[in-house]
């Protein structure tokens, strides 16, 4: 099904990993626009989940709309020749380094900040440990803002969408360099969706584990900046340096995969942001199961509990399967997806097991399997 030539090895030269003050002036160019945009684009307001302090915070969703004027000033001021369509792709190793030091920054500012706060009255009062490396990693505040910006928020939005910008600087970069092939078009096209997709319905976020439960720190912080926008393009890193010719079935079967990771992924996430709103509304035309009155066990959540990874997983395999066979690198995302959602998977059967008791017992009864039936 795949056939390949390879031109170079994915190289890490260590000279490129220095960062420069133009690679920082990018980035703080980049949060500047979205600290700006996030506040005065219009959007949809959304209340948040109910919080463990029993506090609500409210959410501008204008992710889509930021996203679309963000790419259009770009593809003017390229245009008129202001910025190069290829600055990220010709700074990758720099932009990776410079938003490394960044989270790591952030995280400690974090931790001070939150320490400092401790003794003060607050609607979300931290948690330390005490464990300096463990609250620094984990963070010790589960909403922090910062003028009215909740930065969990405005982190994941960053990532998500400083992931499409590398991808479409790289995809300048193939076309300047008239490499571009059906595997950069499948791989882009892809990502574009599933990007696009996560701001059209960007309210589901405000639902998520990551912004109701965990605390901001180093984790969050650098799976948002750093492991999103650049582990997510490894592959079009790597087809900018190796050709792959892809048959026909293999075309097919990539947009199958692609086709039922999406449709096991947004449906699953779709599914529970309504329940939360309507614990009443149908799922597939029938009356919700609702265990103990609080854990849905109908549609997607009836087949496996946590069925939203196998979407996940499967967008990710989506990704790299353009990149044919012949090398590693470009599956090193969905391996290791794979590796930190079996890890996650087990954190949250463990939580919920404290917090729901005998119903998530009966739920596990219930539901079985953990993310894919019959298997696992």
């Amino acid at each position: 099904m795949f056939s390949s030539e390879s031109h170079m090895d994915l190289g890490c030269p260590v000279h490129g990993l220095i960062p420069s003050w133009n690679s920082a002036a990018l980035l703080a160019g980049f949060f500047a626009y979205l600290a700006i945009a996030g506040s005065v684009v219009p959007g949809k307001l959304i209340a948040g989940v109910v919080l463990p302090d029993k506090s609500r915070l409210r959410y501008r969703c204008n992710g889509l709309l930021s996203l679309l004027l963000l790419v259009a000033l770009l593809g003017i001021g390229a245009k008129m020749g202001f910025v190069s369509p290829t600055a990220i792709s010709e700074r990758g190793l720099e932009l990776l380094s410079t938003t490394f030091i960044f989270s790591f920054l952030v995280a400690l500012i974090l931790y001070f900040s939150g320490c400092k706060s401790q003794s003060k009255s607050s609607s979300l009062k931290p948690h330390i440990s005490g464990n300096l490396i463990h609250d620094w990693w984990f963070g010790i505040q589960l909403n922090p803002q910062v003028m009215g910006i909740d930065l969990k928020f405005f982190f994941v939005r960053a990532g998500m969408m400083g992931w499409l910008l590398i991808n479409l600087s790289v995809l300048a970069k193939s076309i300047q360099d008239d490499t571009l092939s059906q595997s950069m078009i499948l791989f882009q096209l892809f990502c574009g969706i599933y990007i696009l997709d996560y701001f059209v319905h960007e309210e589901y976020m405000t639902s998520t584990w990551d912004i109701i439960a965990e605390r901001l720190g180093f984790m969050l912080v650098f799976g948002d900046l750093v492991w999103i926008p650049f582990t997510f393009s490894i592959q079009g890193w790597w087809l900018l340096r190796n050709k792959v010719e892809l048959t026909t079935a293999a075309i097919v079967a990539n947009c199958f995969v692609f086709l039922i990771g999406y449709m096991v992924f947004r449906g699953a996430n779709k599914q529970k942001h309504e329940f939360k709103k309507n614990p009443k509304a149908p799922i597939w035309g029938k009356p919700p199961i609702v265990i103990g009155g609080k854990l849905l066990a109908s549609g997607y959540w009836g087949v496996a509990r946590h069925c939203n990874y196998l979407g996940d997983l499967l967008l990710a395999l989506s990704f790299s399967l353009p990149c044919g066979i012949s090398s590693p690198v470009p599956y090193f995302y969905p391996i290791y997806l794979l590796i930190l959602l079996i890890w996650r998977e087990r954190r949250d059967e463990a939580r919920c097991a404290e917090k729901y008791k005998e119903i998530w017992a009966e739920y596990r009864r219930t539901v079985p399997w953990r993310i894919l039936p019959y298997v696992y």
